[in-house]
């Protein structure tokens, strides 16, 4: 096969991210391309969870609906999924879950028995897991029944272990080594995949082997080559790496030169944190360098340290998600008066309220471009993808310092838990630029002013502690030394010196920075979309280009300042204006139709708390396309 797609799903805590995982680096070891995609319950163990993975001799940037090889930790997994698994795929199923009843199984919520047993009785299935793997053999598809505890007793003799509960766990390892051998897949790359993975423990790793091969063997054995699709390796040279959003985040920041890093756990955005403090001592090309990781008593005190930290000289940053940034928004109220270069990474997710924890959403954007009381100026950034995470976390300080104040790297759950392969990143052109920063030097024999009027609206400014450098920061209203003021003249003067810096920032950031154009400039037919679902359009627009479909699509990157004229520029003319957002209210439409006057005349949403795949973006495109479709069009796949 040149592309398989993989999934893996069982209760939380099942171990099934680490069999995504494994099975993501040893396709990569391979030379394969590897996008997946990670759903998880907010509670903490227990409930259903599934990885997908999309596997490809070339490179992926989104998952289709279909699966071709289901592995089922449990019985909720075959009836959840079961549908998805296409003619010619197959199901790993665990032979003792067999006779489970299905309304019986206790993680199925009410909602979902409603709608199951309306498929149920429509369709004429029995009510036991066998009766559903009957339906599926029917439609073509195969089903691997597994004796998994009879291969976890046989690992724990040849290791020694006399109770099997000790070993359950390894049974995601297991599944791996049943999946790669049905896929006739070379079981040295999975062996290097686990090796890698635990490497700090080599003890684990060789019982993780040996269940892998014990899996393996028996898979071999028995189902010889009852799977007709083969797994091959690619050949390259390239390096390559395999990482996720949060990940990508992370790094960029510390490319990017971040030093102070504050934050309060939150999912999704606590991965990030949490790896950072994981590596706070890290190698450059010179030597050692380190970063400090705050974790602080609530997203007040993270948004307030991380200013502080900013003003003293560190690039700093900090970050969140939806219910945490509404915390911070005083304290981002006051970095703006004060002209503080500090990064906020803000990760959506389903909202409002807690709503949807560990799902996602992408229906943040009118919050991050308006939060706060009173005009201060803000810039929002929002990454199409993971690589685009790695430099926009990176770029983010750089805007910060420039122009000083606030920037909101906007970010969503769909990249934060996503997982891809990539040719490794170049980081040679990447620049630190620190804006304008005087020295002691600088200030011998004048009065230090920090708000200085400019014409531009940016003020040198000197680090906190810098000798002849006296200044005050204030949250009220103050003159250009610092002092608080309410005198009118001034005031009016402050203002409008903070919000000169979004007119300079419009005008000296390029174009290419602040979106991305792809497809035909001279359709008739405009996509405008940003973040997560960038991937999916993409993916959409190759397959709809290759049916003869003329089609632009303008991923906006710089949400705030909007690239107003370049965007109207592009859309003037064109016939069908398709809109591609996860909210119900098509925000990104509204900013457009707000900034250029030019209105969507069709709206691709989706707001279920999952993210969108290549498959239904290019349904619901052709529809519009072939004059199918009425203005609005609402996504619902995923489980």
């Amino acid at each position: 096969m040149k592309e398989i797609s993989w999934m893996a799903g069982g209760a939380q805590g099942a171990g099934v991210d680490s069999a995504a995982n494994i099975f993501g680096r040893a396709c990569g070891y391979g030379g394969l391309y590897v996008y997946g995609k990670r759903e998880y319950h907010s509670n903490i163990k227990g409930l259903h969870s599934y990885f997908h993975l999309r596997v490809s001799d070339r490179e992926v940037q989104a998952n289709v609906n279909d699966v071709d090889l289901l592995a089922a930790f449990d019985a909720e997994t075959v009836v959840r999924h079961i549908n998805e698994v296409v003619s010619g795929g197959g199901i790993i199923v665990d032979k003792e879950q067999v006779g489970t009843k299905v309304f019986n199984i206790p993680t199925l919520p009410y909602e979902y028995k409603d709608e199951l047993q309306k498929q149920v009785t429509q369709k004429g299935i029995g009510d036991t897991i066998t009766d559903f793997l009957d339906f599926a053999q029917k439609a073509g598809v195969q089903v691997f029944l597994i004796p998994y505890m009879d291969l976890l007793k046989r690992v724990a003799a040849k290791l020694g272990i006399e109770k099997i509960s000790t070993v359950t766990r390894m049974i995601n390892v297991l599944t791996i080594g049943v999946s790669f051998a049905l896929l006739k897949y070379d079981i040295g790359l999975v062996e290097k995949a686990i090796k890698t993975i635990f490497s700090d423990k080599p003890k684990v790793a060789d019982m993780n082997i040996i269940a892998l091969n014990e899996a393996y063997d028996y898979t071999s054995q028995t189902f010889k080559n009852a799977f007709p699709h083969n797994l091959e390796k690619a050949e390259t040279t390239e390096e390559r790496i395999f990482l996720s959003g949060n990940h990508a985040v992370a790094l960029g920041k510390v490319l990017g030169g971040c030093r102070v890093q504050t934050y309060y756990p939150i999912t999704p955005a606590a991965d990030e944190s949490e790896y950072l403090e994981a590596h706070e001592i890290f190698k450059t090309k010179t030597g050692e360098a380190s970063i400090v990781v705050v974790q602080t008593e609530d997203e007040i005190a993270a948004i307030n340290s991380a200013s502080g930290a900013a003003l003293a000289g560190a690039r700093a940053a900090t970050s969140t998600s939806g219910p945490g940034f509404s915390l911070m928004v005083e304290g981002l109220s006051w970095a703006g008066n004060c002209e503080v270069p500090v990064v906020i990474s803000y990760y959506q997710r389903g909202a409002p309220a807690t709503g949807l924890p560990t799902r996602f959403g992408q229906s943040d954007l009118r919050f991050a471009v308006h939060a706060g009381h009173g005009d201060f100026p803000r810039m929002v950034l929002a990454s199409g993808d993971i690589k685009e995470c790695f430099y926009d976390a990176a770029l983010a300080f750089n805007y910060a310092e420039r122009y000083q104040m606030p920037v909101i790297h906007l970010i969503d759950k769909a990249l934060a838990n996503s997982s891809q392969t990539y040719r490794i990143f170049d980081i040679g052109q990447f620049k630190i630029e620190r804006g304008a920063i005087l020295s002691e030097a600088d200030l011998q024999g004048q009065e230090y002013r920090r708000f200085r009027f400019t014409e531009n609206g940016v003020s040198p400014r000197v680090f906190l502690g810098t000798r002849r450098g006296v200044h005050w920061y204030t949250g009220d209203e103050h003159n250009e030394i610092g002092h608080i003021s309410e005198e009118p003249a001034n005031r009016i003067m402050m203002i409008e010196k903070r919000m000169k810096k979004l007119e300079t920032a419009d005008k000296e950031i390029p174009v290419e920075e602040k979106l991305n154009f792809f497809g035909d400039k001279t359709s008739k037919n405009m996509v405008i979309s940003w973040g997560s679902p960038k991937g999916a359009i993409l993916e959409a627009m190759s397959k709809l280009g290759e049916e003869g479909f003329s089609v632009g699509f303008l991923q906006i990157r710089m949400i705030q300042p909007f690239p107003k004229e370049y965007v109207g520029k592009v859309l003037e003319g064109s016939r069908k204006i398709i809109t591609v957002e996860n909210n119900y209210s098509g925000q990104l439409a509204e900013v457009v139709k707000e900034k250029t006057g030019m209105q969507a005349n069709f709206h691709i949403l989706k707001y279920s708390g999952r993210p969108m795949s290549t498959t239904e973006v290019y349904d619901a495109l052709k529809r519009v396309l072939v004059d199918q479709a009425g203005e609005r069009q609402v996504l619902t796949y995923g489980s």
